[in-house]
Order: structure tokens, then sequence, then C-alpha cells
């Protein structure tokens, strides 16, 4: 029992601390998940239009896409109709890769009959900037802009051209 005793005189700030950063992480996240949400669509439907322009809006397609891995794992990919009137103009879809630091999410647009990409943007990086994060700089992001969308091949490891710079990794 005086074990019980001495635990709880030594460490009751702790407890207190613990649950109230708890519930005020708690707070926190329900007051504000739908304003991160709906920014996290502002920012979708900006860079989108900027890879499309001429679409007016764009609408997701139910339910998402699943794809496989090159692993051979299922994966949901969330995938956007582009439109201008009634007419489709392009797809865009939000794909998330490894990077070094963390997971990269790109929002990448291809024209309306899946043949050329319209190009990339990021959604969300956390590389280390000046080191490996050259993948959202224009000068980068515009080489792939009117590359066939079908047939892409890997180059060799220990390949010159395999060397990006885009990520470290």
């Amino acid at each position: 029992m005086a074990k019980v005793k001495f635990f709880i005189e030594q460490s009751w700030l702790l407890i207190v601390s613990a649950i109230g950063f708890g519930l005020l992480l708690a707070l926190t996240s329900t007051a504000l998940g739908p304003r991160i949400e709906q920014n996290r669509i502002d920012k979708l439907n900006h860079l989108a239009g900027g890879l499309l322009p001429q679409a007016e809006h764009f609408v997701p397609l139910e339910p998402a896409v699943e794809i496989r891995s090159p692993q051979g794992k299922p994966q949901q990919v969330e995938a956007y109709k582009a439109v201008q009137g009634d007419q489709v103009v392009g797809w865009t879809f939000i794909l998330i890769g490894s990077g070094f630091a963390d997971k990269i999410a790109l929002v990448v647009a291809v024209d309306r009959d899946f043949t050329k990409l319209a190009g990339y943007d990021v959604l969300s990086s956390n590389e280390t900037p000046g080191f490996g994060d050259k993948i959202k700089y224009d000068y980068y992001r515009h080489q792939f802009v009117g590359a066939p969308a079908v047939g892409l091949k890997l180059v060799s490891t220990g390949d010159d051209k395999a060397i990006d710079e885009a990520i470290v990794a």
C-alpha cells in the first residue's frame, strides 16, 4: 500500500496533465476537423484547377478506384472527373507514395482520353527543404506535362538516367 501511495504522490501531476491535455487534443480535433478537411478539399481543387484550367469543377468518383501497388497490394485511390459544362475534360487522382521523410501525396491529372499527363502537383510532402524536395518545384514538374500516360518504362538501377533528385530515397 505504501508503494501505491508513493506512486500517487509522485505522479499525480503527470496523470492529471495527461488526462487534461488528452481532452484538450480531442476537443481541438473535434472542433477543427471539418475546417481541416475543407482546407484539404480547397487545396485539392486549387491544384487540380491549375493542372486542368479548362475544368469548371471536379466530381469525385464513387466508389474510390482500386489499383494494385507494385508489390501487388490493393489500394484505394481518390479519383475525380474534371468537367466543363457537361463535357469531361480530364481526370485527376490523388496518389500517395513513399518519400525519404514521410509519404508524399500528389495530385496527378490526365487528359480526357487517358493518353497524356496534364501534369502533377504536390498535395503534401514533408521532405527536407533544399535536400530532396525538388519534386515540388516547377522546373522539375513541368518535364512531365504532355508525357504519355501509358507505356512508361523504368530505367535500370545504376543508370545515370535513374537519378532524378526529386526526393532522397
